[in-house]
């Protein structure tokens, strides 16, 4: 069974990544949602494998909650309107409607968490410190899907190359956006609509991995749940192979050779 970890499970945006291996009961998942409306939601929805915490997610300490006009922007941190006035909704939607005080706690220090494998993060830009006081539980995780900024959407906001370069520092390497996400800078208008993807990358969902590079570091068992979080989410076929094949280098089994096989047959390489 796959370990997930989703902080800021708010389902907003739709089936979280996930989704296709808890429906098939490959996954378990221990959700984090301070918000009440959207845990209510989380709790009236769940199914057997899932588990819900009123709990926010940072570094221990008390902080202030932002609330805004779009929920989507809700965070600890406080919107940047000398940003935000550049693009087109931003200024509304950032607007902050309530302030509360909010306890927060360290996911190291969360006993419900026995076991890490998938951490999911959305969290308005307070991943970065997440992740600072999570070093024992990353410790054991596999993979990573954060959302990143590159402009600072709130106000002291850790960007991407800070993300990367403390994740790195952790033992993961950078895989992929999962997708990008552009906007319109303000006067110009697309399609007058003000959701409209146009030129200036704003913010993504970032797709970290465990180093392939030392794969073998990895015991057999995490090897199997790596390849089906790279297989079954992300069709990250190469990554698979090679853990496979780390995998074989332990137990003696042929599962790469196999996996090879059907990707070949699958993904023909084009005759010269």
């Amino acid at each position: 069974m796959i370990d997930v970890v989703d902080i800021g499970a708010n389902p907003v945006d739709g089936e979280p990544p996930y989704a296709g291996i808890l429906q098939a009961g490959f996954a378990r998942v221990t959700g984090f949602e301070p918000n009440p409306i959207a845990l209510a939601k989380l709790e009236e929805d769940k199914g057997e494998n899932e588990t819900y915490l009123p709990f926010a997610v940072a570094d221990g300490e008390i902080h202030e909650i932002k609330f805004c006009n779009s929920s989507c922007m809700t965070s600890l941190l406080e919107p940047n309107h000398d940003l935000l006035q550049f693009f087109h909704g931003f200024p509304e939607w950032g607007q902050v409607v309530a302030r509360h005080q909010i306890n927060t706690v360290r996911l190291d220090d969360v006993e419900e968490i026995e076991n890490l494998d998938y951490l999911k993060i959305d969290i308005q830009g307070g991943e970065l410190c997440v992740f600072e006081n999570a070093t024992e539980r990353l410790a054991d995780c596999l993979v990573i899907q954060t959302e990143v900024e590159f402009l600072p959407m709130y106000v002291d906001q850790p960007l991407f190359s800070e993300v990367e370069i403390f994740l790195r520092g952790q033992g993961f390497l950078f895989h992929r956006f999962e997708p990008l996400s552009s906007r319109v800078i303000q006067p110009v208008l697309m399609d007058n609509n003000v959701h409209k993807d146009f030129v200036q990358v704003s913010w993504a969902d970032a797709v970290f991995v465990r180093d392939f590079t030392r794969l073998v570091d990895l015991e057999p068992g995490k090897l199997m749940k790596l390849e089906s979080i790279l297989h079954d989410v992300y069709g990250s076929y190469d990554l698979v192979l090679r853990a496979l094949m780390a995998r074989d280098a332990f137990v003696g089994s042929g599962h790469a050779t196999v996996y090879l096989q059907t990707l070949s047959e699958q993904y023909p390489v084009p005759s010269k």
